[in-house]
C-alpha cells in the first residue's frame, strides 16, 4: 500500500516537471521575442538623432571632412536661395515671408560674408545664371485698390501706342518690344475714371491687352504726347466736390507731364470746361477730347486711366502719385491765376488805422445762412479788421474771386462748399469754420478741418449751440432734430443732410463767438 503511494507520486512529480519546464521555455522564447524587437525600436529611434549631430555646430570629431563639406553646402545654399528668384508663375503663387522673419535674414547675410569664401559648385553657379537670365514678374498694368479707392492704370505704349476708341470706351494696350511683340496671357480690367470708384452715371472704361501687334487697329490719329483718361461728372457742380472730386485728383496724376499730356474726357461737362478753363489749360497745352463722342481711333505714345482721390478735399504725400502737397497744390493755384500773396499780413502790437488786417465772410444766401451777418461784421471792426462779403455766384470766373479771396487774412464761414474759396488763402491765413448746430463737427473737420492744416493754414473751428440755430424757431424745442441731434444721425445721412444742412440758419451769439475773432487776431501776430 505504501509502495504503491511512493510510485504514483514520483509518477506525479514526473508529469509536473515535464509541464513547468514546456512552460519556462514558451515563457523565455516570448521574452526573448520581446527583448529584440524592444531594441530593434531603440535602435530605430536614435540612429536618426546620430546623424543629425553630424553637422557645422557639432562636428564628430572623427569625421573633421565630412563637417567642412556640411559648412560648406550650409553657406552655399542661402547664397543661391538670395540670388536666384523662383521663377515668375512661382513668385505669384509664393506668399511674402512674414515681417518678424526681416531681421533674421539680415543677420544671416553678414555672416556668410565673413566666413572663407567657400567656392559655388557648377551646379550651383547655374542655378544662379538660371534666375539671374529669366525675367521679373511683370506688374499689372492696372493698380486695383479694393472696393473703395479708385483704380487707376498706367499703360506703356507698346506697338505703335495705346489705342483708345472713344465711343465704345474701350483702350487698347499692345505688347512692348521689351516683351517681345508678343503677350500670351492678355488681361482685360474694367475701370470707372473718377476718384469715387461707386459713382453712378459713369460709364466704365475697358482696358484690354492684346495679344500681339498684329491685333491692334489702325490709328486714325497719332499724338506725340501721352492720354489721361477721366470722367467730368459725378457729384461735379457743387464747388467743394468739383475740386475735392476732379480737380485735386486730376492735378495729382498730370503735374507730372508738366503740360505734355492729352486730357480724354467722359461724361464731359461743357461748363466744368469752361469755369476751370485756366487751371484745365495749366495742365495740359492740348484740346480736350471728348470721349464719348469721338468715333477714331487715337494712338498715343502711353496713357493713364482714371484719377484717385488720396483724401477728401486734400494730399496725402505718401499716396500715390507720391511727393505731392497741398502747399504745393495751394502755389499752383496762385501761380494759375497770378494771385500775388503767398503768405499773410503780419499783426503788429500797434496797428495803423489805414492798414488793417483783412476778414472775408462768406455769405450764403440759402440754407446755414448767417442771420445776424451784420452784427458779426460790427463786431470784426470793433475788433480791428477791416471786414468784406464775400459772395460768388455760381457762375463766376474762378480766377476773378480767387483774388479777392488772396486778399484777405482772415476767412470765416458757415459750414458750405463756398469755404472751398480757402484754396486761394496765403498759406499761413486763419481759416474759420461755423459747424452749424446738430453734432456736425466730424462733418466739418473731415471736409474742411483736416484740408486746411494740410494746406498750412491756422484753422479754428466753433461749434453752434441749440439757441444759435433757427430750427428751434421752425421746429420747436422738442423735435428730436432739436433735443436729440443723436437720434437724427441714427437714422441716417439723408435725415442728417435734412435738418442740419438743409433747414437751418444761424444766429451767432456775439458773445460766445468774440473770443474766436480775438484769438484770430492773436494768430496773425505769431
Amino acid at each position: 500500500m505504501g509502495d504503491d503511494h511512493g510510485a504514483k507520486l514520483v509518477k506525479s512529480l514526473r508529469g509536473a516537471a515535464h509541464k513547468y519546464v514546456g512552460v519556462g521555455f514558451f515563457l523565455g522564447f516570448f521574452l526573448v521575442l520581446l527583448t529584440y524587437f524592444t531594441l530593434s525600436e531603440q535602435f530605430a529611434i536614435a540612429a536618426p538623432n546620430a546623424i543629425r549631430r553630424t553637422s557645422a555646430a557639432h562636428p564628430t570629431p572623427t569625421a573633421p571632412a565630412v563637417a567642412e563639406k556640411t559648412v560648406q553646402k550650409q553657406q552655399q545654399l542661402p547664397v543661391i536661395k538670395e540670388e536666384a528668384p523662383l521663377p515668375e508663375h512661382e513668385q505669384v503663387q509664393e506668399k511674402p515671408p512674414p515681417v518678424d522673419e526681416e531681421p533674421h535674414r539680415e543677420t544671416e547675410e553678414p555672416n556668410s560674408e565673413t566666413e572663407e569664401d567657400p567656392k559655388p559648385s557648377d551646379d550651383a553657379t547655374k542655378i544662379v545664371t538660371t534666375a539671374e537670365e529669366s525675367a521679373p514678374a511683370k506688374k499689372p498694368a492696372c493698380d486695383i485698390q479694393g472696393p473703395w479707392a479708385s483704380d487707376v492704370c498706367d499703360l506703356a505704349g507698346g506697338s505703335g501706342g495705346v489705342r483708345i476708341h472713344g465711343s465704345t470706351h474701350t483702350v487698347l494696350v499692345p505688347p512692348t518690344i521689351e516683351s517681345g511683340g508678343s503677350n500670351p496671357n492678355p488681361q482685360e480690367w474694367r475701370v470707372l475714371p473718377y476718384s469715387r470708384k461707386h459713382m453712378s452715371g459713369i460709364k466704365e472704361i475697358t482696358v484690354r491687352e492684346l495679344p500681339s501687334a498684329a491685333d491692334a487697329p489702325r490709328c486714325a490719329v497719332t499724338s506725340q504726347v501721352p492720354a489721361l483718361v477721366f470722367a467730368m461728372g459725378g457729384l461735379t457742380g457743387n464747388y467743394w466736390h468739383d475740386f475735392s472730386d476732379v480737380m485735386i485728383p486730376l492735378y495729382l496724376q498730370a503735374s507730372r507731364f508738366d503740360g505734355e499730356v492729352q486730357l480724354v474726357v467722359t461724361n464731359i461737362q461743357p461748363w466744368y470746361a469752361g469755369k476751370y478753363r485756366h487751371i484745365i489749360a495749366r495742365l495740359s497745352r492740348y484740346d480736350v477730347v471728348d470721349m464719348d463722342k469721338d468715333d477714331q481711333v487715337r494712338c498715343f505714345p502711353s496713357a493713364v486711366v482714371g484719377i484717385r482721390m488720396h483724401k477728401e478735399f486734400s494730399i496725402d504725400p505718401e499716396k500715390e502719385p507720391t511727393g505731392h502737397s497741398m502747399p504745393e497744390f495751394t502755389k499752383f493755384l496762385r501761380n494759375v491765376f497770378a494771385l500775388p500773396r503767398a503768405a499773410p499780413m503780419r499783426v503788429t502790437a500797434r496797428l495803423i488805422s489805414d492798414k488793417k488786417p483783412r476778414m472775408m465772410i462768406i455769405s450764403r444766401r440759402h440754407p446755414r445762412k448767417l442771420v445776424n451777418i451784420a452784427e458779426v461784421v460790427a463786431l470784426a471792426k470793433r475788433i480791428g479788421f477791416e471786414v468784406v462779403i464775400g459772395d460768388p455766384p455760381f457762375n463766376v470766373d474762378v480766377g476773378d474771386f480767387a483774388r479777392e479771396v488772396n486778399a484777405a487774412d482772415v476767412l470765416m464761414g458757415v459750414h458750405g462748399a463756398g469755404l472751398t474759396n480757402s484754396l486761394f488763402l496765403p498759406t499761413g491765413a486763419v481759416f474759420i469754420q461755423v459747424n452749424p448746430f446738430g453734432k456736425m463737427e466730424h462733418i466739418g473737420e473731415v471736409d474742411f478741418g483736416t484740408p486746411a492744416v494740410d494746406m498750412g493754414l491756422k484753422y479754428m473751428a466753433y461749434s453752434c449751440g441749440m439757441e444759435e440755430s433757427t430750427l428751434v424757431d421752425t421746429l420747436g424745442r422738442d423735435h428730436p432734430a432739436v433735443k436729440d441731434p443723436e437720434s437724427i444721425h441714427r437714422s441716417g445721412w439723408s435725415k442728417v443732410a435734412e435738418y442740419y444742412l438743409g433747414k437751418q440758419d444761424v444766429k451767432l451769439d456775439l458773445q460766445r463767438f468774440e473770443p474766436v475773432l480775438i484769438k484770430a487776431m492773436a494768430m496773425l501776430r505769431e
